[in-house]
């Protein structure tokens, strides 16, 4: 029988998940890793008799701990503490905040993510490129692409180069830059170097800019610097990208992408891509997207660069869902 006080986190863990019961706990073991899951299951095999007032301390325990991270998030840890300060008390506030920021890394730039990619821009487009670099590295990427397609070309090569070849950052220089973008900022939960930028990073935010960007940005890098610019197009996917799928994966694109949007994206495609699309269409919709593309008449460049862009957003969609696989850079063997 367990006593008050006694409980280890784990235990508390275990005592939760068992309150819950199997529906919701199953739920939670969805989102834990396996040497999670071995550890708990472990722990709520060795349960014995838990009394209802250890139950009912553990569950405030874990809605206050919840709350907390919550109003973190919103708000930043100031924020935080100063609304439990308000509901639990100076020092039981204290201790929430504190036994939070042993396991919860409040990622610098928290409010920056929160902010509109176009507001920030004007914020950002005259640092210079190495502290540009390093916000971008820290924003979702659909946000750090809005903001680099927006900047000058010189800068969003500039800005891409070290973004890509972006490596360890000292909290104090973290701090610094984040002082002269918002008075209050997230705190560091440790003082060890925070990892961000580097080849994936880049990566990820140059598969979200549109096409011309995409170009404009790859073929200074191939100048400059061309053995980055080789790795990064290793690990980058376009639209001519498509003939590297297999069958089954450019059949489930094919039933997410609008025909229209598909006709327009096959314009100006090569004779090798529209071959893999057709022939993954059964021959009557393949005659009629190829008569649909023949009486299109002229379209713009960029209306079929755009269409080509969202089918490649829509195979990256499916890539991080699972659904289908991208092999990259030669890297990936796949077994059938």
């Amino acid at each position: 029988m367990f006593r008050k006080g006694t409980l280890t986190g784990k235990q508390k863990a275990a005592v939760l998940l068992v309150s819950l019961g199997p529906e919701l706990s199953s739920l939670v073991f969805k989102h834990l890793r396996d040497e999670e899951i071995e550890e708990l299951t472990y722990e709520i095999a060795s349960l014995d008799k838990v009394m209802p007032e250890i139950r009912e301390k553990v569950a405030v325990e874990f809605s206050q701990l919840a709350q907390a991270r919550r109003y973190i998030t919103q708000g930043g840890i100031e924020q935080a503490k100063e609304i439990l300060e308000k509901a639990l008390g100076a020092q039981k506030a204290t201790e929430i905040i504190q036994r939070l920021t042993a396991s919860l890394q409040v990622r610098p730039f928290d409010f920056a993510r929160k902010t509109d990619p176009a507001q920030l821009l004007n914020f950002i487009q005259h640092e210079h490129p190495q502290t540009i670099s390093l916000i971008l590295a820290y924003l979702h990427p659909e946000q750090a692409a809005i903001i680099l397609s927006a900047l000058p070309g010189e800068s969003q090569v500039e800005v891409a180069k070290r973004l890509a070849i972006l490596d360890r950052t000292s909290p104090e220089v973290l701090e610094e830059i984040e002082a002269t973008l918002e008075k209050k900022l997230s705190s560091f939960a440790t003082q060890d170097f925070t990892m961000a930028g580097g080849l994936e990073t880049a990566v990820g935010i140059l598969n979200r800019v549109d096409r011309s960007t995409e170009k404009t940005i790859m073929e200074a890098l191939e100048e400059d610097d061309p053995e980055l610019a080789e790795e990064i197009k290793k690990r980058m996917f376009v639209f001519e990208d498509i003939v590297t799928l297999d069958d089954r994966s450019i059949q489930r694109v094919l039933r997410e992408v609008d025909s229209r949007e598909l006709a327009l994206a096959l314009k100006a495609a090569s004779e090798e891509v529209a071959a893999r699309i057709y022939k993954n269409m059964s021959k009557r919709a393949a005659d009629m997207m190829k008569e649909d593309i023949e009486y299109m008449g002229p379209v713009r460049l960029r209306d079929v660069e755009e269409a080509q862009q969202k089918i490649v957003s829509i195979i990256r969609k499916l890539e991080e869902a699972g659904e289908i696989i991208v092999a990259r850079g030669g890297e990936d063997e796949i077994i059938v």
